[in-house]
C-alpha cells in the first residue's frame, strides 16, 4: 500500500501589509500593497509534501468564516486531502498579522484562533486514518498537548514521527522526544531546547547528539545557508546547503520538512533523503511567499540537475 504524509497542525490566514517603514506606539502610517496570503506551518509542509507528488493529508481546525473556507479550497487545489479539517462554530480561522518596512524587517502578531482548539478529538480523527508505514509531520502552532498525544499514538501504530518544534518550546516532557523518529529544529530552535549555543556545524553536532541522548531517533539540526546536520546513535553526517541566491527564505523550514517526508515516504536512504530535501528548501528560497514558493517535483529536479 503507498504511504500517505498525514499533518497534524496549524492553518493560518496571514494579512501582510508593506511600509515604508514600521509604525511606533500610537502611530498611524499609510502603507503601499496588502496581500491575505495562506499559511501556518502545518499547511505549508502539507502543499510542499502534495506538490512533490506525495498522496498528503492535513488535519487540523478552521473557523467557519471566509478564510477558512478559503485556506480549504486552496489546500484541495494543491491535491491535500482535506478532509480532516474540522470547521471550529465558535472559534475564527487563525490569522497573522505582519507588517514589513521597506528594509524586510517584520512585527507579526498571531491569533491562533481555531489552531488553539486543536484537541484529543482532533487526535482521534487523525489516528483513525493512519496506517502502518505513513508518515506524520507536526509542528508547535497548535496546543502541545495535542502534539504529543497525536505523537504517542502515531508511534504505536507504526507510523514514522517527524517533528518540527518550531516555535520553539524549552518545556518538553522527557517522555515526549522518544516518541519522535525524526526531530528537525533550526539552530535557534536547538539552543533553546538543548541550552547549548547552537552557531556553527560543531555546535550544531554537538546539539543533536544530545537530542539523540534524550531519545530521539534522529536529530537534523537546520542551519539555514550552512547546510544541516544530522545524528543517530551511529552515525553524523553533514549536509551542505546548495549554492543557490536567496530572494525569500519564509516557509524554507517547511519545504525542507515537506521534502524530507516525501523521500523517505518513496525510500530513499537517509543521505539522499537530506539531499533532496535541502534541494527543495532551496528551490522554495528561490521565489518569493510562503506556500506560493513551495515547489513542484519538476522544478527540484532541474535544480538538482544544474549542479
Amino acid at each position: 500500500m503507498p504511504k500517505t504524509i498525514y499533518v497534524f497542525g496549524s492553518l493560518n490566514m496571514d494579512l501582510v501589509c508593506r511600509t515604508p517603514r514600521l509604525p511606533q506606539p500610537g502611530e498611524t502610517i499609510l502603507g503601499t500593497h496588502f496581500d491575505t496570503l495562506p499559511g501556518g506551518k502545518g499547511a505549508n509542509q502539507a502543499v510542499a509534501a502534495a506538490r512533490l507528488g506525495a498522496a498528503t493529508a492535513l488535519v487540523g481546525r478552521v473557523g467557519d468564516d471566509a478564510f477558512g473556507r478559503q485556506l480549504i479550497e486552496g489546500l484541495r487545489a494543491d491535491g491535500v486531502a482535506v478532509d480532516g479539517i474540522a470547521v471550529d462554530a465558535i472559534a475564527p480561522t487563525g490569522v497573522a498579522a505582519i507588517a514589513v518596512d521597506a528594509a524586510g524587517c517584520n512585527t507579526i502578531v498571531v491569533v491562533p484562533g481555531a489552531n488553539g482548539q486543536v484537541g484529543p478529538e482532533d487526535v482521534d480523527r487523525l489516528t483513525g486514518q493512519l496506517q502502518p508505514g505513513d508518515l506524520l509531520l507536526l509542528q508547535f502552532e497548535v496546543p502541545l498537548e495535542a502534539v504529543i498525544l497525536a505523537a504517542q499514538r502515531a508511534k504505536a501504530q507504526g507510523v514514522t514521527v517527524i517533528v518540527d518544534p518550531a516555535p520553539a518550546r524549552s518545556d518538553l516532557p522527557a517522555a515526549f522526544l522518544p516518541t519522535v523518529d525524526i526531530f528537525t529544529p533550526n539552530q535557534i530552535e536547538a539552543s533553546q531546547i538543548t541550552g547549548l549555543p547552537v552557531t556553527d556545524i560543531a555546535t550544531a553536532t554537538a546539539a543533536a547528539h544530545q537530542l539523540v541522548q534524550r531519545g530521539v531517533g534522529l536529530a537534523l539540526i537546520k542551519l539555514g545557508s550552512e547546510g544541516a546536520v544530522l545524528a543517530t546513535r551511529d552515525r553524523t553526517l553533514y549536509q551542505p546547503a546548495l549554492p543557490v541566491t536567496a530572494i525569500d527564505t519564509v516557509a524554507a523550514g517547511d519545504a525542507f520538512n515537506g521534502g524530507l517526508a516525501v523521500a523517505l515516504a518513496e525510500g530513499m536512504g537517509l543521505e539522499p533523503a537530506a539531499r533532496f530535501a535541502t534541494a527543495v528548501a532551496a528551490a522554495a528560497v528561490m521565489v518569493p511567499g510562503a506556500q506560493g514558493s513551495m515547489p513542484e517535483l519538476s522544478r527540484v529536479d532541474t535544480l538538482l540537475q544544474s549542479l
